[in-house]
Order: C-alpha cells, then sequence, then structure tokens
C-alpha cells in the first residue's frame, strides 16, 4: 500500500481568525483558584524529584534547562525514558507526550526498528568520522525519492542553521540581499530571522543582543495576505529586489495562524514575477505531513526547502536545505576558490548516526504510513476538544491539519501591535497558557507550550481517551 497524506481536511481560516478576535477582546477565562491549587499540589508532591534537579541544574545551567520547550510551569520536568506515544519523569510519572521532541518522532519516541539499525551503523564506523560516509548520499536519494523537486540536498545540524543557510544561499544565487518572511512567523533563532517573532510587527522587541541593522534587509508581511506580500515585494524592487521570501506552508508557527489552501500556489505566483526565490520552511511539515511534505500535498514548488528536526528521525543534528542542482551548486564544499559561494560549515553535520537515523526513520514513516495515522489520531482528538469546548460553552478555539493540533485559550499570538496595551497583555496571556499547560500535565498530557499538540503514529484509542479525559477535568474547571 502507498503511503498517504495525513491531511484529511483544510481548517477554515477565516472562521477561525472570527474565533480567535472573539477571544484576544475577551477577559481571560481563568481555572478556578481550587482546582489551579489542586494542580500546584501535583507538582509538589508527586515530581519532587524534578524539582530538585532543576533547583541544583540552575548553579550550572541559565535558567536550569538548556531549550526553550523545556520551560514548563511551575518548573520543568526531568524526563527519564521516553517510549512509543508516552514520557516518564525521574519520580516514576507517565504522560501522554504530545510535545515529541518538537515534532520529529511522528513514528513515536524510542521506536526501537530505527534505534537497532542506527546502533548497528554506529558500531561499525563510530557516530562521527570526519570524512564522507554511504548514508549521506543515501539519505540525500531518499529526501530526493520523497520530493523531486529536491534535487540536491546538504546536511546541517539544526532547522535554524538551515534557514540561515538557505537565505544565504537565496542572497547567493540572486545577488539580492532583501529577504521576506511572515510577521509572526518562526524560522529559527539567527540574528537576521530574530524578527517579528510570535505577533505581526512587533519587529525587534524579541532580538536582544542583535544590532537592528543585522535585519535591516529582513521584511515582513502579514500572515495569510497575498496582498500585503505584493506590497512588500513591490516596495523591495526600489531598493534592489527581494532574494527570497520564506514561508511555512501550513502557515507560521506550524499553522498556529492557519492560511487559505491556494496561499502557497498564489506566494509562488509572486515569487515568479518578482523573480524572487520562494523558500518552503517544512522544519514541521515535512514527511510529518506526508512524503512528499507540504509541497507534495499542495503540488507548489518552493525553490529551496529548509528540513529540520525529522531528517534525523529524533536523533541529534537534524537540519538541512534542498533545492535544484543549479541553486544548491552554489553551497557545494568542493565549489573551487573564486566562483561565488554561499560559505556554510560544520564539522559533525552529516554523521553517519545522523544521516543512517534519517534514512531509516524515513524509510519507516513510508512503510508504516506513520503520517496517515497520526493525522486521523490528530482529527479524532480535535474533534473531541472541540465537542468538550462546545459542552461547557467556552471561547477556546482548536483546529487542526493532520497530526498538528492547536489549541487556543489565550491567543497571545493573536494580539495586536495597534492594542496600546500589548505589552502588558502578552504577559498575562503567556502565563495564562503556561498554567493551563500545568493542568493538563498534572492530569498526565504534556503539549507544547500549552497551546499545541503533534500526534504521533503510537496514539491510540487510550491515549486520546486519557487525553480529552484530562481537557474535561480542566474545562470542567474554568470561571465563567
Amino acid at each position: 500500500m502507498k503511503a498517504q497524506y495525513g491531511v484529511a481536511r483544510w481548517p477554515n481560516e477565516k472562521e477561525i481568525y472570527e474565533k480567535m478576535e472573539r477571544l484576544v477582546n475577551e477577559p481571560l477565562h481563568h481555572i478556578k483558584p481550587e482546582a489551579m491549587a489542586k494542580y500546584m499540589k501535583y507538582f509538589d508532591e508527586k515530581c519532587q524529584g524534578s524539582k530538585k534537579m532543576i533547583e541544583e541544574a540552575k548553579k550550572v545551567i541559565p535558567g536550569g534547562v538548556q531549550h526553550n520547550l523545556a520551560f514548563n510551569y511551575p518548573f520543568p520536568l526531568v524526563v527519564e525514558k521516553a517510549e512509543g506515544a508516552y514520557l516518564y519523569d525521574i519520580d516514576g510519572n507517565r504522560y501522554v507526550d504530545y510535545l515529541q521532541a518538537g515534532g520529529p518522532t511522528l513514528l513515536g519516541s524510542n521506536y526501537e526498528p530505527v534505534n537497532q539499525k542506527v546502533w548497528e551503523v554506529v558500531k561499525e564506523s563510530g557516530p562521527v568520522t570526519g570524512l564522507f560516509h554511504p548514508y549521506e548520499k543515501m539519505l540525500a536519494e531518499k529526501i530526493h525519492e520523497c520530493m523531486p523537486w529536491v534535487e540536491m540536498y546538504r546536511c546541517l545540524a539544526s532547522g535554524t542553521e538551515a534557514d540561515m543557510v538557505a537565505i544565504r544561499i537565496a542572497r547567493t544565487y540572486t545577488g539580492k540581499k532583501n529577504i521576506v518572511k511572515a510577521g509572526g512567523a518562526y524560522h529559527g533563532w539567527s540574528d537576521q530571522l530574530v524578527y517579528s517573532l510570535h505577533i505581526p510587527y512587533t519587529q525587534t522587541f524579541e532580538a536582544h543582543g542583535i544590532p537592528k541593522e543585522v535585519s535591516a534587509n529582513t521584511k515582513e508581511f502579514y500572515p495569510g495576505d497575498i496582498n500585503s506580500l505584493r506590497k512588500i515585494l513591490e516596495e523591495n524592487e526600489k531598493d534592489g529586489g527581494t532574494a527570497a521570501v520564506i514561508i511555512e506552508p501550513f502557515g507560521p508557527e506550524s499553522g498556529t495562524r492557519p492560511v487559505a489552501m491556494d496561499f502557497a500556489a498564489k506566494v509562488r505566483e509572486l515569487c515568479d514575477e518578482f523573480q524572487t526565490l520562494l523558500i518552503f520552511d517544512e522544519v514541521v511539515t515535512a514527511f510529518r505531513v506526508g512524503p512528499g511534505g507540504a509541497q507534495g500535498f499542495f503540488n507548489v514548488k518552493p525553490d529551496l526547502t529548509v528540513f529540520g528536526k525529522i531528517v534525523s528521525g529524533g536523533y541529534p543534528m537534524a537540519g538541512g536545505v534542498g533545492g535544484s542542482e543549479e541553486i544548491m551548486s552554489c553551497v557545494a564544499a568542493g565549489v573551487k576558490a573564486g566562483k561565488k559561494k554561499a560559505y556554510v560549515g560544520g564539522t559533525l553535520t552529516a554523521n553517519p548516526l545522523s544521516c543512517a537515523a534519517g534514512y531509516f526513520a524515513i524509510d519507516e514513516i513510508i512503510k508504516q504510513d506513520a503520517a496517515r495515522k497520526a493525522g486521523e489520531n490528530g482529527d479524532k482528538l480535535c474533534d473531541g476538544i472541540q465537542k468538550l469546548i462546545d459542552k461547557y460553552d467556552l471561547p477556546f478555539v482548536t483546529w487542526n491539519t493532520g497530526s498538528i493540533v492547536h489549541f487556543e485559550v489565550s491567543g497571545v499570538m493573536y494580539l495586536s501591535v495597534q492594542d496600546p496595551d500589548i505589552f502588558k497583555k502578552i504577559p498575562e496571556r503567556q502565563h495564562y497558557i503556561e498554567e493551563f499547560g500545568a493542568a493538563l500535565t498534572a492530569n498526565g498530557v504534556i503539549t507544547l507550550a500549552g497551546s499545541r499538540i503533534y500526534t504521533s503514529m503510537a496514539d491510540n484509542d487510550d491515549t486520546i481517551a486519557q487525553t480529552l479525559a484530562a481537557f474535561e477535568d480542566v474545562f470542567s474547571n474554568i470561571e465563567k
């Protein structure tokens, strides 16, 4: 049986925007104090080992954790074991895992068939040699087989690095300097792309330690608005044109701001009109959506594709960029001196461990039809959350694109810079989703920042039932 795409339906973006407009203009619907006290008691009584270790870690690690996704309220959990659809913390508590390492473990965590094959490779070569390994070629061929437009693929260490290299390639190839992104979109933390993160038109609000001139050639358009993009491209024509437009094809933040079904195709047309390269950031959508990623799902050809997370199947050093032979040729390590080259390095990129892990994980995702199975789980879960929202008559909003499930309880990313109280509302609404995420965690469910869920092939009726029971417990304790 041929592997299928995992998106069976497309969200109505206009309806979602209307609901989100209502949500952000309502006061927060807080969890009742007595219920919140019960959830906090869980952490005090059941997670003492995590609390102690994080306090000790703070002495040697800034903030006590290394990754943004680990900054959970009231304190980060220390995970000792991951298996399938579950995580186990250092205190022995079990949780349904919808973080899934930020999205890459579509097969479920710690997937044994892939592990066994990877360990066999590492046993022979070790995790890194510094020289070429056969799985570098095999991974590139596997990606090209799934995504024919990716004729050449360059391994990198992360999605952030891949986005950074993609805009460098675009500038080298086109000879232009301007880059355009959607407001509110996250394309990693490189200097030039820490611009209007999370909320459109906040520009350098979160770019501490980065000189403003570094992002002087980064521009934004309003997410999902093709006319806004056209206006920016027209303005850039007066300043040498645009090297590339970079988008998440499902919308910023994995579709937190959903776009119309034909949006990617319209962006492609605009890029052709203005002789601009189109970059798809498929850090989340590649293979999670289906074998051909978002570009295959839409049948829209990007000039460059950014990969992350899943191209190492959940193992470290997960990132890369691919495109046509003509465009990608300027990033080759073997390009002769004197020829224009987008300089890229990385001693540990394309190591045997990461490349073998990516190859076997992608191969298994296709064999197991994992995107379709995960997408069906996402549909069931989203439908169940919507029924509970209706049951308790709450203003919260949920939608999904296959295995990417969104649930918005504060709408913090939908705040407008035109609101004079925005910088007061951001921390208030951010803290509320932290509390909401903590309440779910106390009920045995781990989400991404209290507002997103990545389902996997490992989910089943039991995990979905436990999750919906957790949501019902929290929803039943919301103040009206």
